[in-house]
């Protein structure tokens, strides 16, 4: 009699493709961050409508959206002074569906 010792089937990705989910994932681990994530998903802001919101300096909030921009999260466009973001990372909702259902309830 001979038994079945096959090994389940390894999840896809490569330690590369952790890293960088990991640092990624990291980037959005920051409150201000996160609220603007929730904002940039219902709409084009510029950064300084971001600050306002989340009680930052302009060039605090230019920053924390570089940082996200780097990630490939969201897409910026100048029109004249003003620098407007918006999401280029649809997967964006479903983390943010997730954050809200837990912690916002």
């Amino acid at each position: 009699m001979t038994t079945n010792t096959t090994q389940p089937d390894k999840p896809a990705g490569s330690t590369e493709s952790f890293n960088e989910a990991a640092e990624c994932l990291r980037i959005l681990a920051h409150p201000v961050r996160l609220r603007m994530v929730q904002m940039l998903l219902h709409g084009r802001y510029a950064v300084g409508q971001l600050a306002e919101d989340a009680g930052i300096p302009d060039n605090v909030a230019s920053e924390h959206l570089r940082l996200m921009q780097r990630c490939g999260f969201f897409t910026s466009e100048r029109q004249g002074r003003r620098v407007y973001y918006q999401v280029a990372e649809p997967h964006l909702q479903e983390l943010m569906n997730c954050v809200e259902s837990r912690f916002l309830g």
